[in-house]
C-alpha cells in the first residue's frame, strides 16, 4: 500500500489545503447535496474534531465529532456526536474506515470528557459500525433539521453508540440532540 497517514486536527487547525482536500472527499460523494460546508456540512452539526487518512497527502477518509450535552430521558450526557464517515471510493477495502474509527474512539477519550460516542446511520452500515464497538440502541430521538426544524424520529432508525468511559451504561428514555444531528 502507498504511504499513508492518520491525522487528528481540532477544526481550527484545519489548513486551507485540509479543508479543499475534505471538500473534495465530500463533494465526490455527496454532489447530489450541494456544496460541503465546514461549519455546517450539508445541513447537519459541524465537528470539533476531524480524524483524516491521507495517502501520499490526498485526504481519502474522515470523520468528524464535536462534543455537547444531550438529554436522555432525564439524564444530561455528554457525547462526542459522530458524522462526515467516509473514505473515498479508490481507497475502500484497505480499512481505513475501521483505522479511522479506532482513531477516532481514542481521540474522543484524550481531548474530551464524554460518556459516549453517538452517531445516526443507514441499516447497511450498522455492521460495520458494530465491528468497530458501537452498539445499537433503539430510542424516540428529537433533533434540529438540515432546514432548522423540529425534527421527531421515531424508535426503529439505527443509533449506534460507543462507550467511551468504561463500564457506562446507555440510560433508557427519549434523545433530545439539543440541536442538530450530525
Amino acid at each position: 500500500m502507498k504511504h499513508h497517514s492518520i491525522e487528528v486536527l481540532a477544526h481550527q487547525d484545519l489548513t486551507e489545503a485540509d479543508l479543499c482536500g475534505l471538500r473534495q472527499l465530500f463533494d465526490n460523494e455527496y454532489q447530489e447535496f450541494g456544496e460541503w460546508d465546514p461549519h455546517l456540512p450539508y445541513g447537519y452539526a459541524p465537528h470539533d474534531v476531524h480524524i483524516m487518512a491521507r495517502i501520499e497527502g490526498r485526504v481519502v477518509g474522515h470523520v468528524g465529532w464535536g462534543r455537547r450535552e444531550i438529554t436522555v430521558g432525564t439524564e444530561t450526557l455528554a457525547i462526542a456526536g459522530v458524522g462526515g464517515v467516509l473514505v473515498s471510493a479508490d481507497a475502500r477495502g484497505m480499512r481505513f474506515g475501521s483505522e479511522l474509527m479506532s482513531w477516532a474512539a481514542q481521540s474522543m477519550r484524550d481531548r474530551s470528557r464524554v460518556a459516549f460516542g453517538y452517531l445516526g446511520c443507514r441499516e447497511q452500515v450498522v455492521p460495520f459500525y458494530e465491528s468497530c464497538g458501537w452498539t445499537r440502541i433503539r430510542a424516540c430521538e428529537r433533533s434540529v433539521g438540515c432546514e432548522g426544524e423540529p425534527v421527531v424520529q421515531e424508535p426503529g432508525p439505527p443509533i449506534p453508540v460507543l462507550s467511551v468511559a468504561p463500564l457506562e451504561m446507555w440510560p433508557d428514555g427519549d434523545i433530545d440532540l439539543r440541536g442538530r444531528a450530525w
